[in-house]
């Protein structure tokens, strides 16, 4: 098969449709290459900005359908107010800024596939097909777990529980084979799906609250394998869904301000994280002042400021509820 032979179905036509109708640009399905890897993985397209425009390039021509109405769900979550991750932040370290962003994006993303699962599945485009193709995904990505373990623990958890999101608890077979193949990471894959599946994710305050639990449960995970953490809940900004009340309030009542030890990247000062006190996840990022607007007027001022204002300034967009 060549990639001008495949067209969208038209339930992919109607989620396209549904993106356009929302998006200020135009957004386009392109299908590239003639690959066909035999399995289906997220992977396998990519969506890219061309000015005020977005192209989802599909690279991969197993399942195009499928694949084309992942990439379009995730963006009409997007368009519709579901939050999202921005990274403000910086280690000093390109490579390990690098990782830290895949990690977040990772876990964000997987809360995510609740809805996304929940939409396709809505639309029929997750087939018996479709799910033997995605369970030939988990198995190219991962090889069975060795003892004593190897260095591949977080990526079998993360496939493992995303693995999880898509095909629940149902399926017997395909919970022995993981049992059997990936004895620890699928026990603790387990227990991190029974934290973000315990509550619904149907409005972007429950996606938000989901993505914070799973931020923490995950690193609890890795501290208990004596991994270093991510540390998600200071590293990633997550966009915050406030109700009018909280707008219309204090800063300093609904948010804390911490000196981080990495910097803001667009001043390279240090950065001050506004963690929501509810749930100390980082909402927003202010660089440290100027030397000479370095007084404590300064800090306090920020604190006076309603939520609505500061996030204003900050050009920070919020989701309201």
């Amino acid at each position: 098969m060549q990639a001008k032979d495949v067209q969208l179905n038209d339930e992919v036509q109607g989620l396209l449709n549904q993106v356009n109708a929302l998006y200020p640009g135009k957004v386009e399905v392109q299908f590239i290459g003639e690959l066909q890897a035999g399995f289906v993985r997220h992977d396998q397209a990519q969506q890219v900005q061309m000015g005020k425009d977005i192209n989802i390039q599909v690279a991969d021509l197993t399942a195009p359908n499928y694949t084309a109405s992942h990439e379009l769900v995730h963006l009409l979550m997007i368009l519709s107010g579901f939050p999202q991750v921005f990274f403000s932040l910086t280690t000093g370290q390109p490579q390990l800024d690098e990782q830290l962003m895949i990690m977040g994006t990772e876990l964000y993303d997987i809360v995510s596939h609740i809805v996304v699962v929940s939409e396709q599945r809505k639309h029929g485009l997750i087939t018996d097909e479709i799910a033997g193709l995605y369970l030939n995904g988990v198995t190219a990505t991962l090889k069975p777990e060795p003892t004593p373990v190897d260095d591949e623990m977080t990526l079998r958890t993360l496939t493992l529980l995303d693995a999880l999101v898509f095909f629940g608890l149902d399926n017997d077979k395909i919970i022995a084979q993981f049992k059997r193949d990936y004895p620890i990471s699928y026990a603790a894959a387990r227990k991190l799906y029974d934290i973000i599946s315990e509550k619904p994710v149907d409005s972007p305050f429950t996606l938000r609250r989901n993505v914070v639990k799973l931020f923490k449960a995950f690193d609890a995970q890795l501290e208990a394998w004596h991994l270093p953490a991510l540390h998600n809940t200071e590293f990633t900004t997550l966009t915050s869904v406030l109700s009018k009340r909280q707008l219309s309030l204090t800063v300093k009542q609904i948010f804390e301000l911490y000196h981080s030890d990495m910097h803001e990247k667009t001043t390279q000062r240090r950065g001050y994280v506004g963690f929501n006190r509810a749930d100390q996840q980082n909402a927003f990022v202010l660089p440290s002042p100027a030397p000479k607007d370095d007084t404590p007027d300064y800090y306090t001022k920020i604190y006076d400021m309603s939520v609505e204002d500061l996030f204003k300034q900050l050009k920070m967009p919020y989701i309201l509820r």
